[in-house]
């Protein structure tokens, strides 16, 4: 038996392998991750809240509304002015021109020097006022600005937008004043628009300036939500104020989600978040589960499906597609509780949903839900081997689902109305879209060479192929692998092992006798071929119903686990009735034992050990002259402790009180099959 206490031997190439798988698996996670702060509340005024608790994670101002800000903004603006310079040059220009052009041209239309003089008073008072530009008068309008500063120098006049000229303005200044003493023909033939252009320039440096002096005037916030505040709990009603606070938290989460330094320290925390969950897993593996650790199928298995899960919720989460509750978060733990153990999955489970749980913004509800679902689906699928099986945990998870989530909406609401019913609907499809872990787990037995107990069990039927073609060609091993079936499984039973698996591993063990059934006793029906053969032969011709074993396994595509009962069920041990018998053809003559020799190896299994003793006893059982508790007993303790004296269970993790509890079965049993049966009387006449 190995000793519990044996070092493992370091080895550079597995802990290379752990290290990337690691690596790899962190890096997955992290990188479909949600990295940009998203507020994924719904909420509406005079509606129920209808998330967990929520607290302030930081400070933040509570903004106004965008009503109230703009009622504010408009009436701080109508103290708004923007400024405008005055460029002389314009007016002077202006003024030079036309009085060029009066004395060239415009004396002939109007030969009265007074038009000159009146002109000329116009254009100065006009210009002194100011032009102002159709654009610039545009934008004034729009705004509904009605005040202008306009800037002579050093000095700033505060003017009404009505009291400087436009295009029109002006132009109708010139030809309608006093048109008693000037006629507004004559001046209408001069073409006076030519001397109108706008002098008043918008400065956007000073008038901006004001807007912004204004504007910092201006309060945003009429509060402030400190860093672990409350703000809401759930099946509280969203009042107005607390609407305004959650749009504050929503805009607020936008702004810093933009930055790169919250990224970037968004990045970091998931790195080491992750990193520290999945080390914790492998640490729990090295510790308690060394046999999966050194196995890298199993470790394969296990950070495949913990990479799956946490990338699908990421995905829903950042495309907002449907809820998170339908997807199918226990078939984590179900499919790992089938191929390793129950521990394992559990452990497995809570990283995965952890992992999960850093995606979404109230993480408490669902990670009770998401542990109980996983607690039930373990207990409820301990051991799979009826498809009705997994109906009824599907249906069971379902349940769990619902009624934890309405216990935490009772302790949350104050009303039965503000319970949340559409919800359940999600938990109805999660427990449909577990009943696809039957199709997964063929997959997976492919992918990564396990074996289910449903497999074992689909193999174990007596009427697939195989099994029925070795009832019709050797009828006698059938029925002493049908033997086996039933006295390992009930050893099995009693000190832990996998029944299923040690039951399916009988029922196939001696498949190799079905290439030369007659050579073997119990198919023999009186003749007896090794009659006709030396020992040698007939050693090697037995020897050989192992490596034919091995031939129909591949053949018929066996699992590993099955083939591997085929080998270790003689071990390395001898075929002694041919052995002892050359030996004593042969006195004195050196032995090759290797000739007698099966080519094991020993058992490495607690079932492997356990069909390896019983093969022994129940064909030794046979040749009993009379069946007595005393015989049976002997014979048992006599095979078994011969077996455990040649060392053939060094190599097995099984312990003494173990062999102990299977002899005492193995007793029990042979004395039921072989007991004493009452003759019937004959009929008198």
């Amino acid at each position: 038996m190995k000793s519990l206490s044996t070092k493992r031997k370091f080895s550079p190439r597995e802990l290379l392998y752990k290290c990337v798988l690691f690596l790899v698996t962190v890096t997955v996670i992290v990188c479909f991750l949600p990295r940009e702060g998203r507020f994924n509340y719904q909420f509406d005024i005079n509606k129920p809240w209808k998330y967990g608790l929520l607290q302030a994670s930081f400070d933040f101002p509570i903004y106004k509304g965008d009503g109230e800000m703009r009622k504010e903004q408009d009436s701080i603006m109508k103290r708004y002015a923007p400024y405008f310079q005055v460029n002389k040059a314009v007016g002077t220009q202006m003024l030079e021109k036309f009085r060029n052009d009066y004395d060239s041209r415009l004396h002939e239309v109007i030969p009265y020097p007074a038009y000159r003089q009146h002109l000329t008073r116009m254009l100065t008072k006009i210009y002194a006022a100011g032009i102002i530009a159709p654009n610039d008068l545009s934008l004034l309008q729009k705004d509904s600005i009605f005040r202008i500063q306009v800037v002579d120098q050093n000095t700033s006049d505060l003017l009404e937008v009505g009291e400087v000229y436009t295009f029109k303005k002006a132009y109708e200044l010139l030809i309608d004043y006093d048109t008693v003493r000037y006629q507004k023909a004559l001046l209408q033939r001069c073409n006076l628009n030519e001397y109108i252009v706008p002098n008043l320039v918008y400065d956007v440096e000073k008038s901006e300036a004001a807007r912004q002096d204004l504007l910092d005037e201006l309060s945003w916030a009429n509060g402030f939500v400190m860093n672990g505040q409350k703000i809401i709990d759930r099946g509280e009603i969203v009042d107005e104020h607390t609407y305004s606070i959650l749009k504050s938290l929503e805009k607020e989460w936008d702004k810093r989600s933009e930055t790169v330094t919250e990224k970037r320290l968004t990045l970091l925390g998931h790195l080491l978040f992750v990193a520290i969950l999945i080390g914790c897993l492998m640490v729990y593996l090295e510790l308690f589960r060394h046999d999966y650790y050194a196995k890298p199928r199993c470790l394969a298995l296990l950070f495949i499906i913990i990479i799956i899960f946490p990338v699908i919720c990421s995905l829903m989460v950042e495309h907002a597609f449907l809820s998170i509750y339908i997807v199918p978060f226990a078939m984590i733990p179900m499919m790992i509780r089938i191929f390793l153990d129950s521990r394992t999955a559990f452990m497995a489970h809570v990283v995965a949903i952890l992992v999960c749980s850093v995606c979404l913004r109230s993480p408490h509800e669902f990670i009770l839900l998401q542990t109980l679902a996983g607690m039930v689906g373990i207990y409820s699928l301990r051991e799979l081997s009826q498809r009705s099986q997994l109906l009824r945990s599907a249906l069971f998870v379902a349940c769990s689902y619902a009624v934890m989530y309405l216990a935490l909406d009772l302790i949350h609401v104050s009303d039965l109305a503000q319970l949340n019913t559409n919800i359940y609907f999600n938990f109805i499809l999660n427990g449909i879209f577990l009943l696809f872990t039957y199709p997964l787990l063929f997959i997976l037995e492919k992918i990564f060479g396990f074996t289910s107990n449903v497999t074992l069990v689909e193999l174990s039927n007596i009427n697939n192929k195989l099994m029925r073609e070795m009832s019709e060609v050797a009828p006698g091993t059938f029925q002493h692998s049908l033997q086996l079936a039933n006295l390992t499984a009930a050893a099995a039973n009693r000190i832990g092992a996998d029944s299923q698996l040690v039951r399916t591993g009988a029922m196939y063990h001696d498949i190799g006798k079905m290439l030369n059934p007659v050579f073997f006793t119990e198919n023999q029906t009186g003749v007896n071929p090794h009659d006709q053969l030396g020992y040698k032969q007939s050693a090697q011709i037995v020897i050989n119903h192992v490596v034919d074993g091995m031939r129909l396994a591949d053949k018929h595509d066996l699992p590993q686990v099955i083939k591997d009962f085929i080998q270790t069920h003689h071990g390395k041990g001898l075929t002694k009735y041919f052995y002892i018998s050359y030996v004593n053809a042969h006195p004195g003559e050196e032995v090759d034992t290797e000739a007698f020799r099966y080519p094991g190896p020993n058992p490495f299994t607690k079932e492997q050990a356990i069909l390896m003793m019983a093969d022994a006893v129940e064909a030794a059982s046979r040749s009993l002259p009379q069946y007595t508790e005393e015989s049976i007993s002997c014979l048992v303790d006599k095979i078994i402790d011969g077996q455990v004296g040649d060392g053939f269970f060094k190599d097995c993790p099984i312990t003494f009180k173990d062999i102990a509890t299977v002899k005492a079965v193995f007793k029990e049993k042979l004395k039921t099959m072989y007991h004493t049966r009452i003759s019937y009387p004959e009929l008198k006449k």
